[in-house]
């Protein structure tokens, strides 16, 4: 598998993402569904949005590591909250897991009115191996 990001500037770099990811000679595909701070039993967390982000990075990355593919091929990343404003003093701790897996995806950021039950933000990915 190839891939190539396109950036016809440089800003996004600073908010760890691609404009486009280009990929060539992919052998598969995992569509992951949006992952966020549900518990193993179905419950959703009711604790504060960094501590949802970190939990819905480690069930993303346990959804991708158990479909037998790596963090790096990320090609997608969108990213739905329901406060960017909340979301956005953490989101260090997402460039943080970006980087240490070198995944170089293209983003969208979506704010929107709630998402289920008492959950905050939602990470949902396309992976390419």
């Amino acid at each position: 598998m190839e891939t190539r990001s396109i950036n016809p500037w440089t800003w996004q770099e600073e908010r760890s993402y691609s404009q486009a990811v280009e990929v060539k000679n992919a052998g598969s595909t995992l569509y992951c569904a949006g992952q966020a701070a549900v518990f193993p039993d179905g419950s959703s967390s009711k604790e504060d949005m960094k501590t949802q982000l970190i939990h819905a990075i480690a069930n993303l990355e346990q959804v991708i590591t158990t479909a037998g593919y790596d963090c790096k091929g990320i090609v997608r990343l969108n990213i739905y909250t329901t406060s960017s404003a909340e979301l956005w003093p953490h989101f260090p701790i997402l460039q943080e897991w970006i980087a240490r897996h070198g995944i170089r995806q293209a983003s969208t950021l979506f704010e929107v009115k709630s998402l289920f039950e008492t959950l905050q933000v939602e990470l949902e990915a396309t992976v390419v191996k």
